[in-house]
């Protein structure tokens, strides 16, 4: 497949809101496994680094992608001194009794920054509102955390309800909530992403699109999904990579960078600066990162 070319060298300032290490056989890890032949190996800090040789990364965001407590830990271990990671996303089990004194611990970590919990794997859409999950939510909340909302379309109407319920809670929507690109379906989701973006405290990661698409589809088709995004949130859109799932398109790292300038369109550079690095450092309060 050829690729356009993209409107504007890469020379923006990148914050990656949005990536995943992960060792095979580590600790709790299940996926991916041999079904998924590009990504079934390790992929560690130093992998990331060959990747972006030649960009001008300010940092990561690190996205668990295992739901086991023993990877978010093994995560903080990684990369406790890594200066690359300015940020760690992990897991708990919210409905779990001793989630709070979980959070609690989790929180004093200096780069842990929020929790994701894997909503799209769970049968019950309205999950996240059960009563049992407040004290999690709460003690999020009181530790400053935030939420990475894993979702499908079949969530929008709920995250809603759990924007309206915890209005304290900053809510990020993970890969624009995963529409069904491969079958150019633009409906609901496009009115259920506009009244999402009437909440303040919701955001939007542009990321995870392309592995959304079907095999062979142009990433230009994406153009209708990116535009509303950007329409809907503005300046609380995110750039992620998604990096390494987006290699099982055969994309690189960069490609998904010059993929998302074109489609963006005439962005100033004010606006290129926040998709690409403010928006993820205000999300995630990392104003005082280096």
């Amino acid at each position: 497949m050829t690729r356009p070319p993209i409107l504007a060298p890469i020379s923006t300032r990148i914050l990656d809101s949005h990536q995943h290490f992960w060792r095979i056989g580590g600790p709790g890890q299940a996926w991916p496994d041999a079904d998924w032949p590009l990504l079934y190996r390790d992929f560690l800090p130093d992998d990331l680094r060959a990747s972006t040789q030649g960009l001008d990364m300010a940092g990561t965001i690190l996205v668990q992608s295992q739901p086991d407590d023993r990877d978010t830990d093994w995560m903080l271990d990684l990369v406790a001194d890594d200066p690359l990671v300015l940020g760690v996303v992990g897991w708990v089990a919210l409905e779990a009794g001793n989630a709070p004194a979980r959070i609690a611990r989790l929180a004093t970590q200096p780069k842990f920054v929020g929790l994701r919990p894997m909503l799209q794997s769970i049968e019950e859409s309205d999950w996240i509102l059960d009563d049992a999950l407040s004290p999690a939510i709460g003690a999020m909340i009181d530790h400053g955390l935030r939420f990475d909302a894993l979702i499908q379309p079949r969530h929008l109407p709920v995250i809603a309800r759990l924007a309206e319920r915890w209005p304290d809670l900053p809510i990020v929507i993970d890969h624009g909530a995963k529409p069904l690109a491969a079958d150019l379906i633009l409906d609901p989701w496009r009115a259920e992403m506009a009244a999402l973006a009437r909440y303040a405290n919701i955001w939007c990661k542009l990321s995870g699109l392309r592995t959304e698409q079907a095999q062979g589809q142009a990433a230009d088709a994406l153009a209708p999904y990116v535009a509303h995004i950007l329409s809907c949130f503005g300046d609380r859109v995110m750039w992620g990579s998604d990096w390494p799932v987006l290699l099982h398109m055969g994309d690189s790292y960069g490609d998904w960078i010059d993929d998302a300038l074109r489609l963006a369109g005439d962005l100033d550079a004010d606006g290129r600066a926040r998709l690409f690095e403010g928006a993820a450092r205000a999300f995630y309060g990392l104003e005082g990162a280096a």
